[in-house]
């Protein structure tokens, strides 16, 4: 059983790249989930890697134009929508450490409210 369940959520590196990926995202946005995809799309035996870090990615992209939104948002109220930010801040850091850590156990996950632009 456990095999088959490897095969079927990635390998033990896969996953453990897979955790690295999402938390990556925290510090350095979407680059290396764009590099770890980049490297991986091609692989069929990487299929748990790049569903992975095309999930972050999507979540990463997701977040930037939140963040325009909320900047655009910020000078119309004159400042209130930016008060928004550290909230959005601070959710998509809960929601990168569930992902990162539901990766490590080889379980797919899937952000919410996420625009799935890669797909």
């Amino acid at each position: 059983m456990n095999d088959l369940n490897e095969q079927a959520s990635g390998n033990s590196e896969d996953r453990t790249l897979a955790m690295i990926t999402h938390l990556s995202a925290i510090i350095f946005g979407f680059i290396v989930p764009l590099i770890i995809w980049l490297i991986n799309k091609d692989k069929p035996e990487k299929e748990f890697l790049t569903d992975q870090s095309k999930e972050a990615l999507n979540f990463t992209i997701s977040l930037f134009i939140v963040y325009v939104a909320l900047t655009v948002l910020s000078f119309v109220t004159f400042g209130l929508a930016g008060l928004l930010t550290p909230v959005v801040w601070l959710v998509s850091v809960v929601f990168f450490i569930i992902a990162g850590l539901k990766a490590k156990d080889g379980v797919r996950y899937r952000y919410p409210l996420t625009l799935r632009l890669i797909a």
